[in-house]
């Protein structure tokens, strides 16, 4: 499953959940300001970044400038903790899927959310390829099962 942190604010947390709904892709969106936001959910955010707190925290922030906070010295479960108190310091929208981390909107790089069944079919079957684009099995797909290459529809 697919988990998106966002902010009710936020313009680029608002795309990335367009995208998501355009390409029918199911997502659960927590809130980071929301209390439901539990120290299980930022270990596991954390456990999956490539470069640690980098990855997910702002240096912008305004209380990581103010009080020009050291993210490596702390134990995780000081950050964890920091976090929860501190929700703002996260950058947003944060996706995660079982393997990964992206941050921020950006449509090339959110591509790689759209299951591999679904990527096959738009390579086979896609607009100005396939006769019955829109119609053929391919194109309607859900994704969750593989797409047969000589059942295109054209």
């Amino acid at each position: 499953m697919i988990t998106i942190y966002i902010s009710p604010s936020c313009s680029s947390c608002r795309k990335v959940k367009k995208w998501f709904d355009d390409n029918h892709i199911p997502y659960e969106a927590k809130n980071i300001f929301s209390p439901s936001l539990s120290a299980e959910n930022i270990r596991d955010l954390i456990s999956k970044t490539e470069n640690g707190t980098d990855d997910i925290i702002s240096p912008r922030s305004k209380i990581v400038q103010e009080q020009n906070i050291d993210f490596d010295s702390m134990k995780i479960s000081e950050l964890i903790e920091f976090i929860r108190q501190n929700p703002s310091v996260l950058k947003r929208p944060i996706i995660v899927d079982d393997h990964r981390v992206q941050v921020g909107y950006n449509e090339e790089e959110i591509r790689t959310f759209i299951p591999r069944a679904k990527r096959y079919a738009e390579l086979l079957c896609g607009p100005g390829v396939c006769e019955k684009w829109g119609t053929c099995e391919n194109s309607i797909a859900n994704g969750a099962t593989p797409i047969d290459p000589n059942n295109c529809g054209n």
